[in-house]
């Protein structure tokens, strides 16, 4: 399989942070593999013991509500779905392979383990990152530096540098679309 039959950008867009774990929905997963949600849901129920609760779990009523707003769950009342989401971990959607037994599932999975692999690099990176910054920081203000140029220069590298890693909270974000007249 290709990176363009599941690119990576596509599976990282569909992980989710639920109950301080990285999890894809059931319909997501089945959208991957080309099969019906229920298929693969029924492929789950057949194997029980392959699935225990940190491999997979039911979505809260809460929890499903919270995701209505972030992306598209087909309503109960309008002929969706008539139960709460299925989410799986990366150890589940590792399960997964050997019960759907397709080689596309085979290969879905492996791009799936990558993206969560590039997932924790990314995030180990970031944090190094952070603490190098602080690490140059402290020594900043712990030294008796003058404020010659190259300080300066140096303690607005940082002040960039701190920009960047912290989120920016605009309260007033710039409208797209015709103006008000």
């Amino acid at each position: 399989m290709d990176t363009a039959t599941a690119p990576a950008p596509l599976i990282q867009s569909r992980i989710y942070l639920i109950r301080a774990q990285k999890v894809l929905l059931d319909s997501d997963l089945a959208a991957l593999y080309e099969v019906e949600t229920r298929t693969l849901n029924q492929a789950v129920r057949r194997n029980p013991g392959r699935f225990p609760e940190d491999f997979m779990f039911q979505l809260t009523l809460e929890e499903a509500k919270s995701l209505t707003s972030q992306i598209v769950i087909s309503n109960a009342g309008r002929g969706g779905r008539r139960y709460q989401p299925y989410v799986f971990t990366e150890q589940g959607v590792a399960m997964l392979s050997s019960v759907l037994g397709s080689e596309r599932a085979i290969q879905v999975n492996i791009a799936i383990m990558r993206t969560f692999v590039r997932m924790r690099h990314l995030l180990a990176t970031h944090q190094e990152l952070a603490q190098r910054l602080e690490e140059v920081e402290r020594q900043q203000l712990t030294q008796d530096w003058q404020m010659d140029d190259h300080s300066r220069k140096i303690e607005h590298l940082l002040a960039l540098m701190d920009q960047l890693l912290t989120p920016e909270c605009n309260p007033n974000p710039r409208r797209i679309g015709f103006p008000d007249a």
